[in-house]
């Protein structure tokens, strides 16, 4: 050791608490699976491929774009905002619409094939700390739900062998049925959380998009974890978050069902822990 150094030992910062929920629910792409990269990529050669036709003037789809306009809401939502950004309107069409057709659905059903044929060439990988922490609340006879925006949840959850690990799923196709408003409205996440047999106040929710993390507030649910992908950890604390984590391997939840992030503080920044 050099002259005049020596060791300090740094305290370790006690688990801070965030609640005891009886029940959780889970965003798919992003939280559960690694299924958000996929969904950009998709909608930036889609994007991409109409900007080129439509305005060759206008800039590429970015990830600005993705985080403000597209992620965690409705296909067909997404491309609708997007289009709006850049002031550009279509007819809403229909969902028969063929892929790349010029409109509104046309446009999403595009991005929805390219979506797919990366799903059935590259499969889909989990995130193992969600997986271990979904196995573990079960096992405490926690309930768990995962919920999506994606009409393609069941396909991502069996490619990923995750199709009998939740107690309830709500997706794009359940809110298409039941007439469900996408995300930031709460819509969903009540849904889940009725079919969960719970308040949304004793019902976490995790996610990694700022309009669901804002979903999560306004409709009650507590806590509201924030999953920081994108090092977006301040939009998420904006948004409503509870807690900030890069990862789920930052979070233990006790027997006593208590919920605790070490390191992690509401107003701090996003705690960084392995993927």
């Amino acid at each position: 050791m050099p002259a005049g150094c020596k060791t300090v030992t740094v305290p370790q910062e006690a688990p801070r608490s965030f609640g005891a929920p009886d029940g959780w629910v889970f965003d798919t792409d992003g939280v559960i699976t690694r299924t958000a990269e996929v969904h950009r990529s998709a909608w930036a050669a889609t994007f991409d491929g109409f900007l080129a036709g439509e305005d060759p003037a206008q800039r590429p789809f970015s990830d600005e774009d993705y985080l403000a306009h597209v992620d965690g809401r409705p296909r067909y939502d997404g491309v609708a905002a997007f289009l709006t950004s850049r002031g550009i309107h279509l007819p809403t069409g229909s969902p028969d619409d063929a892929p790349g057709a010029r409109t509104v659905c046309g446009l999403g059903n595009a991005k929805n094939r390219a979506f797919m044929a990366v799903l059935a060439r590259d499969g889909v990988e989990a995130y193992p700390s969600t997986v271990d922490l979904v196995r573990h609340l079960r096992a405490m006879g926690v309930a768990v739900a995962a919920v999506s925006a994606s009409r393609n949840q069941a396909a991502v959850l069996g490619a990923a062998g995750l199709e009998d690990a939740f107690d309830v799923r709500v997706d794009g196709l359940t809110a298409e049925r039941r007439g469900l408003a996408g995300k930031p409205d709460p819509a969903i996440f009540l849904e889940a959380a009725h079919l969960l047999g719970l308040p949304p106040g004793r019902v976490a929710v995790v996610e990694d998009a700022r309009s669901g993390v804002e979903a999560g507030r306004r409709g009650g649910f507590a806590p509201v974890i924030g999953v920081d992908r994108h090092g977006q950890a301040a939009e998420l604390r904006s948004a409503g978050a509870d807690v900030v984590v890069d990862d789920l391997s930052r979070l233990e939840v006790g027997a006593d069902r208590w919920v605790r992030a070490v390191g992690a503080a509401p107003s701090g920044p996003a705690v960084q822990g392995a993927s």
